[in-house]
């Protein structure tokens, strides 16, 4: 997809973003990151990432209610296009077609 490439972290957040569909918030989606990967990147970072993401179209945005727990202040909400849903399915089977042509390998290095 022309125009669409995107980098490692634009991908997770995306990834997190699909996975949490209603409750893709900002802070979650470093929690989910966290908890799944190796990355920890920080709220400001996730921002702009989703920026980045809702720019390219990838993902919508609304506010969401307030909270007590917040403050009162709302969250930004995020959801994953059609547009980001294709993108991630076209580098899933990037991935998997190139992984699935890796050699088999055992402890003395001999493929099988």
């Amino acid at each position: 997809m022309k125009g669409t490439h995107i980098g490692d972290l634009e991908e997770l957040v995306l990834l997190s973003v699909g996975s949490l569909y209603r409750e893709a918030y900002a802070v979650n989606i470093m929690k989910v990151i966290k908890e799944n990967s190796r990355r920890s990147p920080d709220v400001t970072s996730v921002h702009s990432v989703l920026r980045r993401l809702e720019k390219k179209g990838l993902v919508n945005s609304e506010m969401g209610g307030s909270s007590a727990e917040r403050g009162g202040r709302r969250k930004r909400l995020f959801t994953l296009t059609t547009a980001g849903r294709a993108v991630l399915d076209d580098i899933n089977a990037t991935r998997t077609a190139l992984y699935s042509k890796l050699p088999k390998l055992t402890m003395q290095g001999i493929s099988i």
